[in-house]
């Protein structure tokens, strides 16, 4: 919010002295941008400048430096994947350009994207490893680090355990760090490694994995040029991506297609929107029946495709006549007329894509909520075409590819799954004999047993003994990128903090692991070297992999995060092993060799024929590709799709260019067709593959199974695979080589032969609009565990409380108290343009810092009013489990009666205390505030463990000093 600052003396903006410092009298306008982080597309940022601040600007070239190299990386924040063009003299980087030459981001940044030279140059960053000594941050060599952590985390190993020590990760790795430190988990003997994914988009993948096949966006942001309609719900692309807006806004103008925003909030996107639905808190999966009851009763779903593509749409039918225009709008509050003009809108506008986010993930009920969304775009046809689909926008730069990479606590890299199988196949590919990494871990039962979720940690500190599926509580927490203030809960994640024998942060920032403890000891920061610093690939939201070029070498004493994990395993005993088919440099592990590791293993998804050398050519001939299909037209890389979306079947000699579209039948199979995966042939005796549907060319005019060896005998193709495959896939498979299936044939064989008669290694099957293995196979609603609406929970009540992920569930028992009364307005959060995730970096930056000072509560006018509340005030946030922020009161209709929202991105305060004193010196942000998350409140989604931050009550009293 911003707010003028006054101190009883007129003073020059922050802003302004910061320039004043630079310019030193006239500047041109390229050197300004140039020296302040920004250019031509960061005119976003720029507009945030005061009139009067900048001097008119001679005209200058506008060519970079001569002396500058120009190195290509891809920015660190959200998960577009825009192109930054580093210029580095001398070592030294001195200016970005957003490169006009990338299909993704084609010339443009957003704020955080334009000042992002500042993440690696910042003043704040972690500059050499420290402990906390006597309440104090002392430096230590890198040496003492790895020697005194090491220790203390094998004494630990030696007397609870390997799942006693928690390998957080992170989505701001690379693909190949990702992957690095899943290897390093298994390795130490524990699923307790996770990341950003289980508490940002897990339910996304869960449900749409579950529904046709592979738990990723189907399509693209360019191709959403070619929607005729689009659907948001939960998404508000043009803060949290705004680059993707651009996409969007192209489709708007030239298609004339309309955009329907549906969320509790008018955000900016729904200022873009043709139909705004402003929709109560958690009532997703009542609001897309409602939809789809107008759809159905008036015969506007697509029968063919349904017959030919769906598997149990009577059944949702069944449940969706529930929904009536009366019910629907007595529980979501949204009037029957309105949904009847969308479904009328979709049916009408097609192809359509529907987009989701954070806002529909973040639930009790999230898995549903994203399986009601596929199932309206089965309902309508839209999935497996140009300008349909479902296209999620992931938060993190690389949270797709670090879930892509295993780095989660229920598979192995590329959702293998924890079964003897998938440990088996990955020992093959890492050289390794399975029982050596079996008696890595405590039981062979806990090798195979998912983890304890990151959104759950501390209460595998917390909670009894007795109630933890494994031998000894947490006792050691290794915050590896990622920010504690992103998680629920923080009174008991601090109280988690205090009980631990070690926390270790690395990272470039401190983060707010740092300070919101009250420890005196035993608490280390390794500063980690930022993805500027290092090479590597990256995948976007769309499944494009890009290679981010390293633009300086990592500055003052950090290192890359596959060195530090490299330094560990050489401590803990097991380096040899951890890179045996990878080149070592000193102490760095070649980052090649760690990708063509993955392309040798990752064959259910494809992440195979993208060699590294593919990705780098692809990088460099970005201007070949078409900006709407994503296919080189000539040159160098000609035919491939950029970033080789997967899956890019068989090895890279294979030279398939990647699937820009997930399903689209209309292709072939090797020009980047597809068709629904057959994760499931058949259910109770009934077939669930397609009928009188296939990708275009193939010679299996029919739906069929995955492949396997077997099969390719039966069909007479076994003879196309060289002796060199068949000779891999029978050492695999010994006497049982007929059951060697297309995941686990490390020749690859098997993929290409299937994919040179046209049919998808995966099999042909149906869509399941029903996922009969999940607490609810077809998606009901439930009521929030702290819902204002307690006329709705015998109707629709929460799930009965339960067991899973190692850790007990509660539902009901926490339903059935109702709160409602003293705590009667919804607390939803999101995001802001300005900062990311937990926004230790974005709110160190001083040029993102000056435009967002300080955290605040959205509040409508009418609640405001009701508690005596005016523009500016501070205000206590008090949640219903103790949790309370102080923080300013904005008022605004954006938010509804009886609804309040808060950013997420601020830290550095708790309950009321700044805690700026307890940051090592020079390390505090340049903003610090209350996190949202400290009055957020118990939920997690009953099949990931997702927490819920969308909905949740709280009560909004005026600040009293």
């Amino acid at each position: 919010m911003l707010i003028k600052k006054r101190d009883g003396e007129a003073r020059k903006s922050a802003l302004s002295e910061t320039l004043a410092s630079v310019a030193g009298g006239a500047m041109d306008r390229r050197a300004f941008l140039r020296r302040s982080g920004l250019t031509a597309g960061g005119a976003a940022l720029a507009g945030g400048i005061g009139a009067g601040t900048v001097r008119k600007a001679d005209a200058a070239p506008s060519a970079p430096d001569p002396k500058a190299e120009i190195k290509k990386s891809i920015c660190t924040h959200c998960s577009v994947g825009c192109t930054v063009n580093a210029e580095v003299v001398n070592g030294v980087w001195v200016g970005q350009e957003p490169a006009f030459d990338s299909p993704l981001n084609l010339g443009s940044h957003c704020a955080k994207g334009a000042a992002v030279r500042e993440h690696a140059h910042g003043d704040h960053r972690l500059k050499y490893p420290m402990k906390l000594e006597g309440g104090k941050y002392k430096r230590i060599s890198w040496e003492q680090a790895i020697t005194e952590v090491g220790d203390r985390l094998l004494k630990i190993r030696e007397t609870a355990g390997p799942d006693s020590v928690y390998w957080l990760g992170s989505a701001k790795f690379s693909n190949e760090q990702a992957y690095f430190m899943r290897k390093f988990a298994a390795l130490w003997g524990t699923n307790n490694v996770d990341h950003q994914a289980r508490i940002c988009h897990s339910t996304t993948v869960a449900g749409v994995a579950q529904t046709w096949g592979y738990g990723a966006m189907t399509n693209s942001y360019n191709d959403i040029h070619n929607s005729k309609a689009m659907f948001f719900i939960g998404s508000n692309a043009a803060e949290a991506h705004p680059v993707a807006m651009l996409h969007i806004l192209k489709a708007k103008e030239q298609n004339k297609a309309p955009l329907i925003v549906c969320d509790p909030r008018f955000t900016r996107t729904a200022a873009h929107a043709d139909e705004f639905v402003r929709m109560r808190p958690g009532t997703d999966v009542p609001l897309i029946w409602g939809i789809m009851w107008h759809i159905f009763e008036n015969g506007w779903e697509d029968k063919e495709f349904i017959r030919k593509r769906v598997w149990g749409m009577d059944q949702v039918k069944a449940e969706v006549a529930k929904w009536n225009p009366e019910e629907t709008e007595r529980v979501t509050g949204v009037p029957g007329a309105q949904l009847k003009r969308v479904a009328q809108i979709l049916a009408t506008h097609k192809p359509g894509t529907v987009v989701w986010c954070m806002g529909g993930t973040q639930h009790t009920v999230g898995n549903a909520n994203v399986r009601a969304y596929c199932n309206l775009q089965l309902a309508l046809g839209n999935v497996g075409v140009a300008g349909g689909g479902t296209n999620i926008f992931r938060g993190h730069d690389n949270v797709q590819g670090a879930t892509d990479m295993g780095l989660d606590v229920t598979t192995l890299p590329a959702y293998y799954g924890l079964a003897a199988p998938a440990w088996k196949h990955w020992a093959r590919v890492w050289g390794l004999d399975y029982d050596y990494i079996k008696g890595r871990f405590k039981t062979p039962e806990l090798m195979e047993a998912p983890g304890i979720p990151v959104s759950r940690w501390y209460d595998g500190v917390n909670e009894a003994k007795e109630n933890i599926a494994q031998p000894e509580p947490i006792k050691a927490m290794i915050y590896w990128g990622h920010a504690p203030n992103s998680q629920v809960r923080q009174p008991e994640l601090k109280k988690a903090m205090e009980k631990l024998d070690t926390l270790v942060i690395i990272d470039p920032y401190p983060t707010v692991s740092a300070v919101l403890h009250d420890r005196t000891d035993g608490v280390y920061l390794l500063p980690a070297a930022t993805q500027f610093e290092v090479d590597g690939s990256r995948t976007a939201s769309n499944r494009s992999i890009q290679w981010s070029e390293r633009v300086i070498k990592p500055m003052f004493e950090c290192k890359g995060d596959h060195e530090i994990m490299y330094l560990f395993a050489r401590k803990f005993g097991f380096a040899a092993e951890f890179t045996k088919n990878i080149k070592v440099e000193g102490d760095v592990p070649l980052i090649e060799d760690i990708l063509r590791e993955i392309n040798r293993g990752a064959w259910t998804i494809a992440y195979t024929g993208q060699s590294p050398e593919r990705l780098k050519a692809h990088m460099a001939n970005q201007q070949t590709f078409d900006k709407t299909t994503l296919r080189a037209v000539g040159g160098p890389c000609d035919g491939d799709y950029y970033g080789l979306p997967w899956p890019c079947w068989g090895n890279a000699a294979m030279k398939h260019p990647g699937t820009p579209n997930l399903y689209d039948s209309s292709k072939p199979v090797k020009d980047g067709g597809l068709n629904f995966r057959a994760l499931f042939p058949e259910y109770k005796g009934e077939s669930l593959l397609a009928v009188d549907s296939w990708p275009e060319g193939s010679e299996l005019p029919a739906g069929h199974p995955g492949f396997t060896y077997g099969m390719l005998k039966k069909l007479g193709w076994d003879v196309d695979l060289t002796p060199d495959e068949l000779a891999v896939i029978q050492k695999i498979g010994g006497e049982k080589a007929d059951d060697v299936a297309w995941t686990i044939d490390l020749s690859g064989g098997i993929q290409r032969v299937a994919v040179k008669h046209g049919a998808a290694p995966f099999g042909n099957g149906k869509a399941r609009a029903v996922v009969w293995n999940f607490p609810d196979p077809v998606p009901l609603h439930r009521e929030p565990l702290y819902t204002p609406r307690r006329d709705l929970v015998e109707k629709y009540p929460t799930h009965a409380d339960k067991k899973m992920m190692r850790l007990p569930f509660l539902y009901k028992s926490i339903q059935d108290k109702d709160v409602s009364k003293e705590f009667p307005i919804i607390l939803t959060s999101g995001r802001l343009v300005e900062y990311e995730g937990g926004g230790d970096e974005t709110r160190s930056n001083p040029w993102l810092a000056e435009l967002q000072p300080d955290m605040f509560v959205e509040v409508n006018p009418f609640d405001a009013n009701n508690a005596g509340l005016r523009a500016g005030d501070y205000v206590w946030v008090h949640g219903p489990e103790g949790g309370k922020v102080k923080v300013k009161a904005r008022i605004t209709e954006r938010v509804g009666r009886g609804v309040a929202f808060m950013p997420f991105h601020f830290g550095g305060w708790f309950q009321g205390k700044d805690l700026r004193s307890k940051y090592p010196e020079g390390a505090a942000p340049i903003v610090l505030g209350e996190s949202t998350n400290t009055a957020q409140t118990y939920g997690y989604d009953s099949v990931t463990a997702m927490q819920e931050t969308k909905v949740t009550l709280c009560r909004i009293e005026k600040f009293q000093a």
